[in-house]
Order: structure tokens, then C-alpha cells, then sequence
């Protein structure tokens, strides 16, 4: 038997954190906190609250009970100083840039970046008189060659959006830590239980909770988990952009943290099994899916990530355009849609070769992504295979 000193398996952990039990007895699941207001008994309680704010209730926007169980259970599972809830991953994500960006400053970002963080990187900070250079994520060490005097983050996402390009993290963390430049990882692909970005010397992480944590396509949610030495700024910044995460989805979070791990064996295993099948498809040019022995960036992946999710892509041989309409229309178990992380399988044409600012895509065919739900695999391979044979030479 397990003393209270032993380190919990993955498994037991995701069933007992965020939740603290009392002497006497307590709810299985923690109650919803629904409050923008909390009464206190004296000014004296009041101003005690408000010296501390983030420890415990005090107002609605900076946290509710709900609120920081769910911080305190993905900070565990992170292995961070303290995680921030957000309103979703990309309220997470601009407020981990902007905690470390001022006017004059200069961010690398990977050209693999997810789309709507390029989108705010050539909006936003580029009206707030802050320059982006996205770079390619092949560029491990060699990242210190495009380094100014202004840089002060380097964005990462491995594996990347789309084509899933693997990033050598601690090459490109090296570089950062002699220049005293912060970094920032997006870890919603992997999540917590396929890589620890912290152990490996990042100094933020976050991620987009509304795919696999929340687990159920019902809910927007985001974290930022931060480092000691870098949860003040972070801090600072998602307070003032005031993008709070409501008690209700904190609730649907902790609700898909219980089954996180069970149902990332069963998206990793039914993926992959559905990539080495289209590894085999004449229609098929290439499968990007970095656990695949056949990808460029598979052994980095191996020696980082612990295991693999649900999303990958491929490229088809060139065929005609109308026809792969024809194929994702003509699906009975994909639907068609944005987001992934969810119980239901998800397919969408993917379009790097009119986002990248720095790599060359170089496929010949069209590119499709799939998130491998938590149907059937020999159902879905079916109905794939039943698509595939809708297409016609280009």
C-alpha cells in the first residue's frame, strides 16, 4: 500500500488532485463556485483577502474555488510554480507573450505556429510596436543566429500545427537561457502526460484546455503555467486583459482531467494504428505523425515526448481538388469542424503552403487533418477507406 509520501502514478494522481479533502466528509467532485462577488464579515477580512488574491476567494474575476482547484490540479501535472486558468488557450497564449513584450521588443515565433497566434503576432503586437520573426523549427541550436538585442521570447509549438514539425526544445532552450530570453511553448498536442516543458528548462507553458483536458468539444478553456521566476509577469498580464476563465468550464475541466490519461492511451493507440494503414494506401503520399519511424522529426520526438495523441495529417498524391470534397463530405464517423481533443473524430483540409512565411512546403498533394476520436478504429478505418476510394487523378 502507497504511504502518503509515495508518488502517485499518473492514473491515481489525475483521480485525487484539485480535490482536497476535509477531516469530515467531502463531495467526490468539487462543488461549482458560481460568484463574481464574495461577502466578508470586517474590512479587516476584506483587506487580509486583497493582500493575497490569488490564494483564495476575493472577486469573481480573479478566481473562485472551482477556478483554483483546476489551477492547482493542471500546475501539478505541469510541474510548474503556479498556473493561471484562461478563457481559452489563445487568452492564455497572448497573455504569456504580452507578460514579457513592450513596445521596441523584438519575439521569434515558429512558422509552424498555430494560425490564430501568427494572426495576433501581425495584428496585435504589431500595432503595440513589437516585431515577430517566425522561424523554421528545424533550426535547433542555430535559433541564436536570428537573435537581436531586443528579442526577449522565443515561441515554440512542437509538434507544429499542420504538418506536426518536432522542435529540438532544450537546443533552442540553451540558446535562450545565455541570452536571458524567455520561453513560451504551446504543449496542447502532448499535454502534461506526453511532455513535461518545464523539466526541460521552459519557462512557460500553456495550453488550449478546450481540447484534451476539457475532453468533450463543451467547453473553452485555456492555462498558462509559469516558473517562479516568471509567474509574476504572467500574473500580471492575465489580470489585466481580464480574459478569466468561468467557474463552469474550470468545473468541465477538472471533470476531463479524471479520464485524461485512458483516453489518451485510446486516441494515441487507435491513431496510430489508422497512420500505419494510410502509410500503406496508394493514395496516400506521406503520414505526418511524429511516433511514425518514417517522420523527419521522429527520433527528437522519442527522445522528449513520452507518447502521442489523436492528431495527425496527411498528404494525398495529387488528385483532383473536387473529388477530396467529395471524400470529407461523404465521411460517416469524421465531422467536419474546428478544434480536436474531443470523443468524436474530426477531419479538415490543412493549407500550409499559404501560411508558412519561412518554410517552403514542399508537398505535391493535398493535406488533410485528422483527429482520431474515440470510435471504433476498424469503423473509422472503413469509412476512410470507403473516402479514399472517391478519389480521382488530379
Amino acid at each position: 500500500m502507497n504511504s502518503a509520501d509515495t508518488p502517485l502514478s499518473l492514473d491515481s494522481l489525475l483521480t485525487k488532485i484539485g480535490r482536497e479533502h476535509g477531516k469530515s466528509a467531502t463531495a467526490v467532485n468539487p462543488p461549482v463556485h458560481r460568484a463574481s462577488t464574495f461577502l466578508f464579515n470586517t474590512l479587516d477580512d476584506f483587506e487580509a483577502a486583497a493582500a493575497t488574491p490569488f490564494d483564495g476567494p476575493f472577486y469573481g474575476r480573479v478566481g473562485t474555488p472551482t477556478t483554483f482547484a483546476f489551477e492547482q490540479a493542471i500546475c501539478k501535472l505541469e510541474g510548474g510554480h503556479r498556473t493561471i486558468a484562461a478563457a481559452s488557450g489563445m487568452a492564455a497564449i497572448s497573455a504569456a507573450l504580452l507578460a514579457f513584450l513592450d513596445r521596441g521588443d523584438h519575439v521569434l515565433v515558429v512558422d509552424t505556429v498555430y494560425e490564430p497566434v501568427r494572426r495576433f503576432c501581425n495584428r496585435m503586437l504589431a500595432r503595440l510596436g513589437i516585431e515577430t520573426t517566425f522561424y523554421d523549427p528545424a533550426v535547433g541550436a542555430d535559433i541564436g543566429s536570428l537573435v537581436r538585442p531586443e528579442t526577449r521570447v522565443i515561441y515554440l509549438e512542437s509538434p507544429g500545427s499542420g504538418t506536426f514539425d518536432i522542435q529540438d526544445i532544450p537546443a533552442i532552450v540553451e540558446v535562450a537561457r545565455e541570452r536571458g530570453i524567455r520561453t513560451i511553448i504551446d504543449n496542447t498536442w502532448a499535454t502534461p502526460v506526453f511532455l513535461k516543458p518545464l523539466s526541460l528548462g521552459i519557462d512557460v507553458s500553456v495550453q488550449s484546455a478546450t481540447k484534451y483536458i476539457v475532453g468533450h468539444s463543451d467547453a473553452m478553456l485555456g492555462s498558462v503555467t509559469a516558473t517562479a521566476e516568471t509567474y509574476d509577469a504572467v500574473r500580471q498580464a492575465t489580470q489585466d486583459l481580464g480574459a478569466a476563465a468561468g467557474s463552469e468550464e474550470c468545473n468541465l475541466g477538472l471533470r476531463g482531467l479524471r479520464t485524461l490519461s485512458v483516453r489518451l492511451r485510446q486516441h494515441e493507440a487507435s491513431a496510430l494504428t489508422l497512420a500505419k494503414w494510410l502509410e500503406t494506401r496508394a493514395e496516400v503520399a506521406r503520414v505526418l505523425h511524429p511516433a511514425l519511424s518514417s517522420f523527419p522529426g521522429h527520433e527528437i520526438w522519442k527522445r522528449d515526448f513520452s507518447g502521442s495523441c489523436g492528431l495527425f495529417a496527411v498528404e494525398l498524391e495529387p488528385c483532383d481538388p473536387q473529388s477530396v470534397r467529395e471524400m470529407v463530405n461523404g465521411l460517416h464517423h469524421f465531422g467536419i469542424g474546428f478544434s480536436w481533443g474531443g470523443y468524436e473524430s474530426l477531419i479538415l483540409p490543412v493549407h500550409p503552403e499559404k501560411t508558412r512565411q519561412v518554410m517552403k512546403w514542399d508537398g505535391k498533394g493535398p493535406v488533410l487533418r485528422l483527429h482520431i476520436g474515440l470510435e471504433a478504429v476498424e469503423d473509422l478505418q472503413a469509412d476512410l477507406a470507403e473516402g479514399l476510394g472517391k478519389l480521382r487523378p488530379a
